[in-house]
């Protein structure tokens, strides 16, 4: 055979395999953007959470490709619905944890979605990052290594804030009002201790079932206890029953010192008797009116040129918001030190950041080995409602 053709059939062998090895699942995978899937709850009781989440993602990745990307690829946000059930979040995660692209799951509002999730996470070796739900189990959930971060409220330090919010108040008996469900359950235990550390007496403990309708008789009960106070740890829907039932019962003025579940959505509107007839205060761990660093500003900013300018205390779910954005950022500087999206090169480069500035905070470091919360009982406080039903600081 003639040696110019024989050196171009090579030629074209060469090009046809180089081709056909550029066109792989492999090398086409490499060149896709990488992915954040939001398991939250978009259509249920916690939409307003899981807007915002899913705002904080967005803005994030928005800042994160206009700089390049991470490891040269940009990120794009995939959302998953799971409507407050834990069923469909397991299928979530099921689902997002086979695209080979995926560099983390955000998780949403709810407590008993992310705990029944625990599970599937670790079995399918993905990445959560959770931006709101404070059970304290879901970072205290026994696997080694562990495969959940967080930047949020942790109930176990959450108590201890809200107790001391009603001695600052000069309130010695409470009663306790919590949604039955492990976040409900995990507070319980955490409120009793602090409790008992701070010298508060609880009264009574009250139950309450997610879509339960009449709280009638608790009501009365805590109306003809000792009771200066409720403590309230439920989201939305609950809320709203038990503040109706108490205005109701003439009870409206008793204050009511809550964790941050009903500010995940429309409690003003919701609402029977208007919000400034109570008496609400609410945890937090951000406020625009309260930045703690220049990251805080540039969100805001952020947030109106994509999203419109409004008041900013009527932005919803505002922590929702800043968690996310938060988490986003540190996923993407992970991978960047760690030159990898393998989910133990992630989690390494996780516990090992160093001082990271956040619009929350800077984290000084974020995540250890032994770590996996961000945020502590100093990072939290107290806001109250206005007349129009926004958050406010209460300083």
């Amino acid at each position: 055979m003639d040696s110019n053709i024989m050196r171009s059939t090579s030629l074209i062998i060469f090009l046809l395999t180089f081709f056909i090895v550029a066109a792989s699942p492999h090398a086409k995978s490499q060149s896709e953007p990488l992915v954040i899937a939001i398991d939250a709850d978009f259509t249920a009781v916690a939409v307003e959470g899981g807007i915002a989440i899913k705002r904080g993602v967005e803005l994030a990745v928005d800042e994160i490709n206009a700089r390049g990307g991470v490891l040269g690829r940009h990120l794009t946000v995939v959302t998953k619905d799971h409507r407050g059930n834990p069923a469909r979040g397991l299928h979530n995660i099921e689902t997002v944890s086979k695209d080979p692209n995926l560099l983390a799951v955000i998780g949403g509002v709810h407590t008993p979605v992310v705990l029944a999730e625990v599970e599937a996470i670790h079995k399918n070796n993905v990445l959560m990052l959770v931006p709101w739900a404070a059970g304290t189990p879901i970072i205290d959930n026994g696997y080694s290594p562990n495969n959940i971060f967080r930047v949020s409220v942790r109930d176990s330090e959450a108590a201890s804030v809200l107790i001391e919010h009603a001695k600052q108040k000069s309130i010695k008996h409470v009663a306790l009002v919590l949604e039955r469900t492990g976040w409900g359950r995990s507070n319980l235990a955490s409120l009793k201790k602090a409790a008992a550390q701070q010298g508060i007496a609880i009264t009574s403990i009250h139950w309450i079932n997610w879509q339960q309708k009449s709280f009638a008789e608790d009501i009365s009960a805590i109306k003809n206890s000792e009771a200066q106070a409720i403590l309230l740890v439920t989201n939305v829907p609950e809320g709203v029953v038990v503040l109706d039932e108490m205005a109701q019962q003439g009870i409206a003025s008793m204050p009511v010192i809550s964790h941050w579940g009903i500010a995940s959505g429309q409690l003003a509107e919701k609402l029977n008797t208007p919000i400034g007839s109570f008496d609400i205060s609410v945890l937090q761990t951000f406020h625009f009116s309260k930045p703690k660093t220049e990251k805080a500003k540039q969100l805001l900013d952020a947030y109106y040129k994509k999203y419109g300018i409004v008041d900013k205390t009527t932005i919803n779910g505002v922590t929702g918001l800043a968690h996310a954005f938060d988490l986003t950022h540190l996923i993407a500087a992970a991978a960047e030190k760690a030159a990898s999206i393998r989910v133990d090169k992630l989690r390494e480069a996780l516990e090992s950041l160093e001082n990271v500035e956040g619009a929350v905070k800077v984290y000084t470091p974020p995540f250890t080995s032994e770590k996996h919360d961000a945020l502590w009982s100093d990072d939290y406080f107290m806001t109250k409602f206005n007349e129009q039903g926004h958050l406010e600081t209460m300083d």
